[in-house]
């Protein structure tokens, strides 16, 4: 497929673009941060995304949403990331509907429509280490009646403290390390023993620890099949690191513009800093780092809406090349801006903090070039 956007799909950027810049700036985030919102991101601003119909971009028609693709999602994630916009987009209408739409017809009919409507919050428990490594799932899941009985923690849950479902890997079979005898499990808000300890990150956003001390959940909480979670939990994690992949490349573009404008708005010696060829040099590589990682995550997008089976291996180059390109946008961002872009009143180095956390959601690069090699047999 062709590596540009429909006109449908530009129609949708530019509506998204317009939205999420005029409501939800920098200064949005710049605001909560300063009131030290418990929350994290707006409730109001939710429903909002809810009304331009963006919450529901995953869910089929046939359900009520409006059966559009990842490409459209993506869109809708690089204005987000563009604008630092605190959201639970990736984690609610991305892989929360992606989980979902594993499972049972009950859970869908339960959640599509409060998702749908800017109702629900949904949060991917998936780690439990300093790192991403998904097949290390340790988290015991026990039959205990009618059900299964939770045991263990989980770490850096974007929006764990207010969602109202979490998606949890948890093993039901054999012993870290291995991709068979994982499950997953729909584990509603304010279940007994589930305890969430939040904490803000570099970016000001906020992931909590989640301990599970016997959480008792019964069998219609089983998304899948019980010990068969790892292909879905695959298919789930390849959709969230795309779309962690776009915001990232949201992320990139705004620094990599803010940096743009300020060197034809700086002057030194009286002439404008964007005159000078060794800058002109790093921002010429620095757009063709963020094209090269906009192709890669536009091809990632296409092949996971056509059901390619290289979709895995996609999602991977997105998440390692949009790593190295943002890396590279926010670090020279705030270089090129010199003393100013240390400090707090200016935005560059929130464009820094948010990419720093991207990077390492779902996988970072180094990670994902692993992955990489290891399914080429390296």
């Amino acid at each position: 497929m062709p590596l540009f956007l429909t006109d449908e799909q530009s129609m949708l950027r530019d509506s998204a673009r317009q939205f999420v810049s005029e409501t939800a700036p920098v200064s949005h985030m710049r605001g909560l941060r300063d009131a030290n919102d418990a929350t994290g991101f707006s409730r109001d601003l939710w429903k909002q995304f809810a009304e331009m119909g963006f919450t529901s971009i995953l869910i089929p028609e046939a359900e009520g949403g409006l059966g559009l693709g990842h490409v459209e999602a993506g869109v809708v994630l690089e204005e987000i990331g563009r604008n630092l916009t605190p959201s639970p987009f990736l984690s609610t209408s991305v892989g929360g509907v992606s989980a979902l739409s594993t499972g049972g017809e009950a859970l869908r009919q339960a959640w599509f429509p409060r998702i749908a409507s800017g109702d629900a919050v949904i949060a991917l428990a998936i780690d439990e280490g300093a790192k991403h490594r998904p097949s290390q799932v340790a988290l015991q899941a026990e039959r205990s009646g009618n059900g299964f009985k939770l045991t263990g923690t989980k770490s850096f849950v974007a929006h764990g403290h207010v969602a109202d479902l979490i998606v949890v890997a948890a093993r039901t079979a054999g012993s870290a390390g291995e991709d068979k005898g994982i499950t997953l499990f729909a584990v509603e808000k304010g279940v007994a023993n589930l305890s969430a300890s939040p904490e803000r990150l570099a970016d000001a956003s906020i992931a909590s620890r989640l301990t599970f001390e016997g959480v008792e959940v019964d069998a219609d909480a089983v998304i899948g099949e019980v010990d068969e979670g790892w292909t879905g939990l695959s298919r789930i994690l390849s959709g969230t690191r795309v779309a962690a992949s776009a915001e990232m490349l949201g992320v990139g573009g705004g620094a990599m513009d803010m940096t743009l404008g300020y060197l034809r708005e700086r002057k030194q010696f009286g002439v404008a800093i964007g005159s000078f060829q060794a800058l002109q040099h790093r921002a010429a590589h620095l757009y063709s780092e963020m094209e090269v990682a906009r192709a890669a995550v536009l091809k990632a997008q296409q092949a996971l809406d056509a059901g390619d089976p290289n979709a895995e291996r996609a999602a991977l180059v997105a998440k390692a090349m949009t790593g190295l390109a943002t890396t590279l946008a926010v670090q020279e961002g705030v270089q090129m801006h010199g003393g100013i872009g240390m400090t707090d009143e200016y935005d560059i180095g929130f464009y820094m903090k948010r990419g720093r956390v991207l990077a390492e959601m779902f996988g970072d690069t180094n990670w994902a070039a692993d992955q990489l090699a290891r399914m080429s047999g390296y």
